[in-house]
């Protein structure tokens, strides 16, 4: 069965990629730090239901803009939240959520993959490896420093980040991607 999700993007407005991502990074620690509603562990860890959000803008827009959306969310979250550590907010937690968003934008770009369901499954375990290695980097850093045991930290992060990812990506970069075009019909180049 073919999709019809399947664009074409190409013009030189590199510009709509960039101020989409960052637009998204802000929106994303906003979300992040205010509308978590489930308590993993009561005011500590959130289950982090738009976790989906540096994966989806990677696919949609590319992996720099991924990188940039969870990057910067990873800090706009931890400033608003008042969880911000200089050492692991910027480097390994920044960069680790980061990664969430680059790693799917390399490997599916919209103008030449059809988003079937065995990419969508594709796409999940995409999610999946990419926030297991997201989660153990963070939960070491975390137990370096002091601030949770290792497999609490792996246990309890796994569950906010990575079940959104899973679940979320899959079934919104379709959605999404169609909104994107109905926007920008004449395409962008992604970033």
């Amino acid at each position: 069965m073919q999709d019809t999700t399947h664009t074409q993007v190409g013009n030189d407005n590199t510009l709509f990629p960039i101020v989409l991502s960052i637009v998204a990074a802000a929106a994303t620690g906003v979300l992040w730090a205010y509308a978590n509603p489930i308590q993993l562990v009561p005011g500590v860890i959130q289950w982090r239901i738009f976790a989906f959000l540096p994966p989806l803008v990677g696919i949609l827009l590319g992996w720099k803009s991924g990188f940039i959306c969870g990057y910067l969310g990873t800090i706009v979250w931890s400033l608003l939240a008042g969880t911000f550590i200089p050492a692991h907010s910027l480097l390994i937690d920044g960069i680790m959520v980061g990664l969430t968003g680059l790693v799917p934008g390399v490997m599916f770009d919209p103008a030449r993959t059809e988003f079937n369901r065995g990419t969508l499954f594709k796409i999940a375990v995409v999610c999946l490896v990419v926030g297991l290695v997201m989660v153990f980097a963070v939960s070491a850093s975390l137990t370096f420093l002091g601030i949770f045991p290792f497999w609490w930290a792996v246990t309890y992060l796994g569950l906010s980040d990575i079940v959104p990812m899973l679940i979320g990506t899959p079934l919104l970069v379709v959605p999404a991607l169609k909104i994107l075009k109905g926007a920008h019909p004449s395409g962008f180049t992604r970033l």
